[in-house]
């Protein structure tokens, strides 16, 4: 069974009114990424750090997953598919894919600030200061905020080595260093980019550029490679 990976940015959220994605004035739903995103942040100013990831939880509760989420699930009857995700959201999941790394952390899980490994499902969109690990320290979402390690970035260069099949959605390609992994890809594999907004990138090999949204481009190329196999 051929390897599909699958690497989505915040384009593929967008249409599912889940507004993950950093603008051009450099804002974030609003604040200041340095505000609300970084470790000094969290230090400097916890309680508004937190007030925004509950708000951005509260929204997820209430988004559901679109055509292209649901798309890509499809693609498991005929291939083996792991989704690389950038976005914290768990759309994929409810989308029905089965395999799903998340770069940047998981918006309904929290964890421990003494002991990363320490990592619990939140109960509810709402973490409250003074809500503490079995170790006693403060809970802080897990994400990845800019600034720190992504873990998970080894793991996810050595599934974009292994694909047969490369497809990228939604995703400007300028955050590292998740656009890093089309590096790994081998140069004879195919490649799709589905954004409305791509650039071309003429030195790379085999890449199809499909110029939709999500919802619309994804489920197309789907039935296309649904039809080959």
């Amino acid at each position: 069974m051929k390897k599909i990976a699958v690497l989505t940015g915040a384009g593929i959220s967008a249409e599912s009114g889940i507004k993950t994605f950093r603008d051009s004035n450099g804002l974030w739903e609003e604040y200041r990424v340095e505000d609300v995103a970084t470790y000094e942040a969290w230090v400097r100013n916890p309680a508004l750090v937190n007030e925004f990831y509950n708000q951005r939880r509260k929204q997820l509760y209430d988004a559901e997953p679109n055509a292209a989420h649901y798309a890509l699930a499809e693609l498991e009857k005929k291939f083996e598919v792991q989704i690389i995700t950038q976005n914290v959201d768990d759309l994929h999941e409810r989308g029905g894919s089965s395999h799903v790394l998340h770069l940047h952390g998981e918006l309904k899980k929290v964890r421990s600030t003494i002991d990363p490994q320490l990592v619990y499902t939140l109960d509810g969109w709402e973490l409250k200061l003074g809500d503490k690990c079995e170790k006693g320290s403060q809970l802080r979402p897990h994400i990845v905020w800019f600034g720190e390690a992504v873990p998970l970035i080894e793991v996810a260069a050595e599934i974009s080595a292994e694909a047969d099949i490369y497809i990228v959605i939604g995703t400007s390609l300028n955050v590292y260093p998740a656009a890093g992994l089309l590096n790994y890809v081998r140069d004879e594999v195919p490649k799709y980019l589905v954004d409305p907004n791509a650039s071309p990138m003429p030195w790379m090999r085999n890449l199809k550029i499909i110029r939709e949204k999500a919802g619309t481009g994804v489920p197309a190329l789907v039935n296309e490679l649904l039809a080959r196999e």
